[in-house]
């Protein structure tokens, strides 16, 4: 595919999942790690003209001088920035003036791309790709969120369904050895997964399947909440100063659980996995079951055995740089390498993962509390 139309395909695609928003779901921001809908829209088109346009393109001019401090999320090396918390108490500009602004600079960036712009130019342009793709993602944690905590459980339209397992659980042997961890081929990865190397493995047998709803009901009803031996210590306290009984977006109704998904407030189904989990959630889990939750290694050794991309399944490694991991100069050099502390690795990917981000080196990474990511468990004996 050529750059215009990978380019176009992908900015096309954002737009289309936010078509059925009202006007009023653009602006929301409940909580600090939420970014409404309007935010993503315009950061995405902000990464583009910051990084491309403005650098490369010989007499580009602005859109607008503010967008750079209104839209800019972490990048200190960019420049002053709105802070996260306040994302949301911007009206302005309008999201009538947001899609205006990408309409802008996706004619720059199409005419910019026919011009065949160099190879450096082209890896900051595929970043830029990949780096939409994310918000895409991050936009379905994020309305999820914005519209499963109104009184309504309102919904928009979506195509995004968790499969069903049938099958009872199978364990798959991993011999001891020493395997290659790391990303080895000539395609796009992320910095984080450079550093090829070494590690040493005990043997271990993995679940093929992740925990589904109906194992996660009979850990609740079994009074693990409330059997503090189940948690790390700062699991304990976070479900208890936060009152937290089951996954994000579970209710108890009538004497049965539901939740909201992206179809609407439901019964839970018993064979979709378990989503919405903490780290501690998994953690407690895992020990209720007496296994444990996979390393990421393991997980990336096992990965050609199992079926992932349901869900982000957590592991119990921290997110820590591979031997030899180096960051580029400037902003981009912070995507990913600050964020190394007190994170822990997910791996695999989600029904809401856009599919050339799903490879079994990719290394996301969330603080352990977190569960409005579409998140799941596998289990290690």
């Amino acid at each position: 595919m050529i750059l215009k139309d990978s380019y176009l395909n992908t900015r096309q695609k954002f737009v289309t999942i936010c078509k059925s928003l009202k006007t009023e779901d653009y602006s929301v921001q409940p909580k600090v790690f939420v970014s409404p809908p309007k935010w993503h829209l315009a950061h995405s088109t902000w990464f583009f003209e910051q990084f491309v346009l403005s650098e490369f393109k010989e007499h580009y001019k602005i859109y607008d001088e503010d967008f750079a401090y209104l839209f800019n999320s972490y990048y200190n090396n960019a420049g002053k920035r709105v802070l996260r918390p306040n994302r949301g108490l911007m009206t302005r500009p309008t999201v009538d003036e947001v899609y205006q602004y990408r309409n802008y600079v996706d004619e720059q960036m199409v005419e910019f791309l026919n011009q065949d712009p160099s190879e450096k130019v082209k890896k900051i342009f595929e970043l830029g790709i990949q780096h939409e793709q994310q918000h895409q993602e991050l936009f379905y944690y994020d309305i999820k969120y914005i519209l499963g905590h109104q009184p309504t459980f309102p919904t928009i339209e979506n195509n995004i369904h968790l499969a069903e397992i049938e099958q009872p659980s199978k364990w798959l042997k991993i011999g001891e050895g020493v395997y290659d961890i790391g990303h080895k081929y000539d395609t796009f990865c992320y910095d984080n997964e450079l550093g090829r190397h070494k590690v040493f493995l005990h043997e271990f047998e993995i679940s093929d399947q992740l925990v589904t709803n109906k194992d996660y009901i009979d850990f609740i009803e079994s009074g693990a909440y409330k059997n503090f031996n189940l948690w790390h210590a700062e699991g304990w306290d976070f479900v208890q100063q936060n009152d937290i009984v089951a996954p994000e977006y579970w209710h108890k109704v009538d004497g049965k659980w539901h939740q909201y998904t992206l179809q609407g407030f439901l019964p839970v189904n018993l064979k979709q996995p378990v989503s919405h989990v903490s780290l501690y959630e998994a953690y407690a889990f895992a020990e209720w079951k007496q296994m444990r939750l996979p390393t990421e290694f393991e997980w990336e050794v096992a990965s050609k055995q199992i079926d992932y991309g349901q869900l982000w399944e957590w592991t119990n490694s921290a997110y820590l740089p591979y031997p030899n991991f180096s960051k580029a100069p400037g902003a981009l050099g912070e995507y990913n390498g600050k964020f190394m502390i007190n994170q822990m690795v997910l791996r695999g990917a989600s029904v809401v993962t856009a599919d050339n981000h799903s490879r079994s080196t990719y290394r996301n990474f969330f603080h352990p509390e977190m569960r409005w990511q579409f998140s799941g468990i596998r289990l290690v004996k």
